[in-house]
């Protein structure tokens, strides 16, 4: 079932199976695109972040019958019944999952090296980093710097090919940004901070975009939903309910 859609919210619906059902912690992190031992620190409390539940029954991503079936035999693997919507996010900072965070460094100094015609604010938008790394990173002053390595952000899985292309293209034409595509301000990081408390400051920064992006993408993502079960109201249809 790799090759299956994935919850709109992984880690809040695992977080409702391990509460609301038997299932298995295979079969909800199969389902759920997560690792077993993540979901396996979910039910034990022990994972970083505390999550509150989406019934995936009310969302129409799984019914009564499938979880039924899943319950019934550890080795079924559950099958999505109702694809996500999709949400397009069209503004906000990149968000970029806790997995790959460590890898926008190398991306930065690749793309520095690769694409100096690119400016900071297209970086920021396209990796999801600040100016205080970028600049960090350019001056040699980052607090991990020895261990910076330019990588391609594709190969990485930072940005898409397309996406990349797009950036260079446009700064190969020097073509003026569109209204609120620059990236925020930096954030201002006071000169002689130790290793630590530049790790710290940026670490923030990257929380605050994290957050900010994903409250953006939830609101988005409740819109959508309210507008189709409006539409299947008006049409007459009564929207699946657990």
């Amino acid at each position: 079932m790799a090759d299956q859609p994935k919850p709109l919210m992984p880690h809040a619906t695992a977080t409702w199976l391990i509460d609301n059902t038997s299932l298995g912690f295979e079969q909800i992190a199969e389902f759920c695109g997560l690792h077993i031992l993540e979901v396996q620190a979910m039910a034990d409390d022990l994972a970083g972040s505390k999550y509150t539940g989406r019934d995936p029954l009310h969302s129409g991503e799984l019914t009564q019958e499938e979880i039924e079936k899943g319950q019934a035999d550890p080795a079924y693997s559950l099958v999505m019944q109702k694809a996500p919507v999709e949400v397009t996010r069209t503004k906000g900072p990149r968000y970029t999952p806790v997995s790959k965070r460590q890898d926008k460094p190398d991306g930065i100094n690749w793309l520095l090296r690769n694409h100096p015609e690119i400016s900071d604010a297209q970086i920021s938008k396209l990796i999801g980093t600040t100016r205080n790394t970028i600049n960090a990173i350019r001056d040699r002053s980052h607090w991990n710097i020895q261990n910076i390595q330019p990588k391609d952000p594709v190969t990485l899985g930072l940005c898409s090919q397309r996406e990349l292309d797009a950036v260079v293209a446009k700064a190969a034409k020097n073509i003026k940004p569109v209204e609120g595509e620059e990236a925020e301000v930096a954030i201002p990081v006071a000169a002689g901070l130790t290793d630590r408390e530049k790790l710290i400051a940026e670490l923030r920064a990257e929380r605050d975009d994290a957050q900010k992006a994903a409250s953006e993408a939830a609101q988005e993502a409740e819109a959508a939903a309210w507008l189709e079960a409006k539409r299947a109201d008006e049409s007459g249809e009564t929207p699946a309910e657990g």
